[in-house]
């Protein structure tokens, strides 16, 4: 394995709230390596786009906290940076694409107002510089009448264009990474397919990294090198796309692939995960998934498994993944 671009280790995140301390994130470690995409998968609540935050600093605090961990990029780490040097970081290294474009834009500013500062800002461009590599990185992205689509406003454009343009700003840059929230969940299936495309063809042309963060499995396996499943904000496996779409070894991602739709089978229901997630105030003892987990035993109920190699790159953290893969 290539030493990674982008590591989080040990991360750790905490909202400390009137009723208690909610553990977030706990324990994430993962590389990203330069040119890869992985998926981040779990169920809301998990932890995904916490994590995120956290690498480019931008939680609340309060009530966020991240109380203990890494994240080093090419070697520095950026925990230890001050704000200063944090903006430096934010955009030009890391870049983040946010689940809903409409509010992630500024509302009184037009598309070109927005991207112009920005370059003028981050790149020392001229007005007329600015204006014309904006519209070049609309034409990037796949946007039709580019210079007449600066003039617009955010509320003008639908969500399929609105999130094109946060796109071409995020990429504006010339990041090593970019940190993907959910970027299609606002979309119609069409849309969708088109986004994750771009993202995709932009990642394979600049050799850039991208954490794509998600729901879908089935979008994470089309998308993605390497998907790493989150529970209750732990990560509970992780390994190269199609070895865990075809043998999973956590019985929580088991689970979700079961609950994908096969339009080649005609079912009264579709299989679900029996249960709730857990309340990240009152996390059961030992494994966070056994009360939901058809394979529980006493050793689930009373610790947490460690996070072990079950194949070539491939990890799970599961008392019983031998079971599971069977």
């Amino acid at each position: 394995m290539s030493d990674p671009l982008m590591d989080v280790e040990g991360l750790e995140v905490e909202f400390r709230t009137e009723d208690g301390v909610v553990k977030a994130v706990h324990g994430l470690s993962y590389g990203l390596r330069k040119g890869e995409i992985l998926a981040v998968l779990g169920e809301s609540g998990s932890g995904k786009t916490v994590h995120a935050r956290a690498i480019l600093r931008i939680l609340d605090s309060p009530p966020a906290f991240v109380t203990g961990g890494e994240v080093s990029l090419d070697g520095t780490e950026l925990f230890p940076l001050d704000e200063d040097e944090m903006v430096d970081i934010r955009g030009a290294r890391i870049a983040m694409l946010f689940q809903d474009p409409h509010t992630a834009l500024d509302p009184v500013y037009t598309v070109g107002g927005q991207m112009i500062e920005l370059l003028r800002l981050r790149q020392g461009l001229s007005k007329r510089e600015a204006k014309a590599e904006a519209i070049d990185l609309l034409k990037r992205v796949g946007i039709p009448s580019a210079e007449e689509r600066l003039k617009a406003y955010p509320h003008q454009l639908s969500g399929g264009i609105a999130q094109r343009v946060m796109v071409a700003m995020a990429v504006a840059l010339d990041p090593d990474v970019l940190l993907a929230d959910e970027p299609t969940s606002s979309l119609d299936v069409t849309v969708q397919a088109q986004v994750l495309e771009l993202l995709k063809s932009l990642v394979a042309d600049s050799e850039m990294s991208m954490v794509l963060i998600t729901h879908n499995l089935a979008v994470a396996v089309a998308m993605a090198d390497r998907i790493a499943v989150m529970y209750a904000g732990q990560l509970v496996e992780i390994g190269p796309a199609r070895e865990v779409y075809a043998k999973p070894a956590h019985p929580y991602t088991a689970a979700l692939l079961r609950s994908i739709p096969d339009i080649n089978v005609r079912e009264e229901r579709l299989p679900a995960i029996k249960g709730a997630p857990p309340n990240l105030l009152h996390l059961p003892a030992g494994c966070p998934f056994n009360p939901r987990c058809e394979y529980a035993t006493e050793i689930c109920l009373r610790e947490m498994p460690p996070l072990e190699s079950v194949g070539d790159e491939h990890a799970s953290a599961c008392w019983h993944w031998e079971e599971v893969v069977r």
